[in-house]
């Protein structure tokens, strides 16, 4: 007798780029465990109720769920976890007998690749670009993990960003200054610098050419922890400009290796065996770049 294989899946727009499917189907076969991941692109945020109604319909075990759509399942969800909850944003779903219970990840993620350098951030400036989920998931894990003197916010909207920031409730445990994404001086006063946007991921039109940070300006110095959350491609032009200059970086991939960590365990009640899965993915990217 055959046993029943669980789904797993990413819920995002024009996500077939993602390598999270070769992440969770990796570890799921290292461990022999009757797990499927795959992508389901969906195209219009009206969707999202039918597409949550129908995970449940049919008992798919969850969800990771990405741009643009970490804010919009919220309100469909049954439960939210205590990280979820304080930034209202969702990366994980759970489906917990026909309850759909959302999670974030990303908050612990973020951190962990960055505690190596506690000591040069607490106290400190910090950069973040982005409004979105992926941004205020970085601010939490600054608050919790890191305590930096300010963050400056890089947004393209202002008002939208302070909405935003409003509605989650966040208490200024240190202060949160908006900036415009174009006013890039202070860049140069950071110590950690954050790419929360998409800009710079191949497969997204133009963008994986692009950083959000021009490389000409000669903004980024030796000082400077340069984190880019986007991991296709494994070396982003935001990184190259930050090698350039001398700069500590971080690659997307260590964020997307562990928050796949947390995901998998909600999911499985299993550690993912995190070298075997980083060697196969490594190798699978060197692959990509040659083709």
């Amino acid at each position: 007798m055959t046993k029943a294989i669980k789904i797993l899946g990413l819920i995002g727009r024009a996500v077939d780029y993602s390598y999270s499917p070769l992440i969770h189907n990796t570890a799921c076969e290292i461990l022999g465990i009757p797990y499927y991941y795959t992508v389901f692109n969906i195209a219009d945020p009206v969707l999202i109720p039918d597409a949550l109604r129908g995970a449940k319909a049919l008992g798919i075990a969850g969800f990771n769920v990405t741009i643009p759509y970490k804010k919009t399942v919220v309100p469909f969800l049954d439960e939210l976890s205590h990280e979820a909850t304080v930034i209202k944003a969702v990366n994980t779903i759970v489906n917990d007998n026909g309850r759909l219970i959302g999670h974030n990840t990303d908050i612990t993620g973020f951190a962990t690749p960055l505690l190596p350098y506690k000591g040069r951030i607490t106290d400190n400036l910090v950069g973040i670009f982005g409004g979105g989920g992926a941004a205020l998931a970085a601010i939490e894990a600054f608050k919790q993990f890191f305590m930096p003197k300010e963050i400056l916010l890089f947004v393209r909207d202002p008002k939208k960003a302070r909405l935003l920031l409003d509605e989650t409730g966040y208490k200024e445990t240190f202060p949160i200054t908006l900036v415009k994404s174009d006013d890039l001086e202070k860049v140069r006063e950071c110590r950690v610098i954050v790419n929360a946007t998409p800009i710079g991921t191949k497969g997204r039109d133009n963008e994986g050419y692009n950083s959000v940070i021009p490389v000409e300006q000669n903004l980024i110095n030796h000082d400077q922890i340069v984190y880019d959350m986007v991991y296709n491609p494994l070396d982003t032009p935001l990184l190259q400009a930050a090698r350039q200059a001398n700069a500590t970086t971080i690659s997307g991939i260590e964020m997307l290796i562990g928050q796949a960590d947390r995901s998998f365990t909600l999911w499985t009640g299993m550690p993912m065996p995190i070298a075997d899965v980083r060697k196969t993915l490594l190798k699978k990217i060197q692959e990509n770049v040659y083709k």
